[in-house]
């Protein structure tokens, strides 16, 4: 779409003006929008994402994002809000692409924390579902711990840890069910592994305690005494508000005695 025809639905004059501006020399680098224009686009273009009209936010966004230099501090805000819509209309992928550069090209820029959030939020917005391949999950957790690091005392970074541990929780979970899969297939070994697993890997999740009340099931099953006493051990150190620990890890008896 062309600026005139963007433009030519009543929209404020000095939009036009700023916009036609940037066509006005022939054959050299368009001149830079006026201040005047460029805070009255943004204006407009906020406007329209806040209505959440993301069409007529992107075509002003974009009208800026062709006009300003690329120094504009005003380009960060540009490009952090059409990375928004693309978020709106589903498109995850480009909106985390887009995210980044606002991190990585606006380090400074007040939305840099907040971009980096989003980019995890959108590759979060991939990996729905703990059967899936985890990859768009995992790389969410890198750039949530990326964001706790560099900008570790922001409002964005405390958001980020929370997320992380959604995440965190939804790796156990795979790791859970995949012990499960093996333990019902009496496949003992294989879902040792994947039981320590979620203990080592996911400590916080809520499956880190379930993982080791079937461990310690599958050691009374082996006759692993050792590996049993040291599982209930740990689940009465660590996880004492478990429910079913007094069925599997009876506390040991009181020998003291009375005298």
């Amino acid at each position: 779409m062309t600026a005139a025809g963007v433009w030519s639905r009543g929209r404020t004059p000095v939009v036009v003006l700023g916009v036609a501006l940037l066509c006005a020399c022939g054959g050299g680098s368009p001149d830079p929008v006026p201040m005047v224009a460029v805070d009255t686009l943004l204006v407009q273009a906020m406007q329209h994402y806040r209505r959440g009209d993301c069409t007529g936010a992107r075509d002003a966004f974009r009208l800026l994002e062709g006009g300003l230099p690329a120094s504009a501090p005003t380009l960060a805000q540009v490009r952090y809000y059409l990375a928004e819509c693309d978020f709106a209309d589903g498109l995850y992928l480009e909106a985390a692409r887009q995210f980044r550069r606002v991190a990585d090209e606006y380090g400074s820029h007040p939305l840099a924390a907040d971009a980096l959030l989003r980019a995890g939020d959108a590759q979060a917005a991939l990996w729905t579902d703990a059967e899936l391949d985890p990859e768009y999950g995992r790389a969410a957790v890198t750039t949530y711990q990326e964001l706790v690091a560099r900008f570790p005392d922001s409002r964005a970074a405390a958001r980020a840890r929370a997320k992380a541990l959604r995440l965190m929780d939804m790796f156990a979970d795979k790791e859970y069910r995949n012990g499960r899969f093996y333990l019902r297939h009496k496949a003992y070994d294989s879902a040792i592994l994947y039981f320590r697993s979620v203990v080592a890997e996911y400590p916080q999740s809520r499956f880190a305690a379930q993982a080791l009340l079937r461990l310690v099931d599958i050691y009374r099953l082996l006759e692993y005494a050792d590996e049993r006493r040291e599982t209930c051990e740990h689940l009465h150190r660590y996880y004492p508000q478990t429910g079913g620990i007094a069925r599997v890890c009876p506390p040991p008896a009181d020998t003291t005695g009375a005298r």
